[in-house]
């Protein structure tokens, strides 16, 4: 029940398409959080579930095959690095209203760390980060902020699949 008719069918489309088809265990058209964990180098990874909320666009907690490839193809050779940084943003900025406050970096960061850091240490780093980054003073790091920060870093180039 795949939906490539208003996708242009190249051979990545037609590759994602595969791909598609094969994570989609229960033939229902969508991927569920469970069906994205039967890959294994997502297994490990504590922001799965994150991307899976960027990824799915309509809210409806599962990815359809127009927004699979969307959100897929900002990673391949043919996404910008201003994609892949606002995907990185959008990592951070859980209510997606286009600031990362104090409480979504502790939320995003204490996914990734665990329990390998105490709630306190980890406060502590998410404080200095936050007043390092927010350039205007009003508490939060907006989108420019953040592309302040990471632009010398070149995470971006990181960020890309071969699709």
């Amino acid at each position: 029940m795949s939906s490539t008719n208003n996708l242009q069918k190249t051979p990545d489309v037609r590759r994602l398409d595969k791909r598609f088809k094969k994570l989609d265990l229960d033939d229902s058209g969508e991927l569920s959080v469970d069906e994205f964990m039967s890959l294994p180098e997502l297994q490990q990874n504590p922001l799965v579930q994150r991307v899976i909320d960027i990824f799915d666009k309509d809210g409806n907690g599962e990815v359809d095959f127009n927004e699979f490839i969307q959100g897929v193809l900002q990673f391949s050779v043919r996404g910008t690095k201003e994609q892949r940084l606002r995907f990185a943003f959008r990592i951070y900025d859980v209510d997606d209203d286009g600031f990362i406050s104090n409480q979504e970096l502790f939320q995003v960061l204490k996914t990734m760390v665990g329990s390998n850091l105490e709630d306190v240490q980890l406060q502590q780093i998410v404080n200095k980060s936050i007043v390092s980054a927010d350039a205007d003073g009003d508490g939060r790091v907006s989108y420019s902020e953040f592309c302040a920060v990471v632009q010398g870093l070149d995470f971006h180039k990181h960020m890309m699949v071969d699709v």
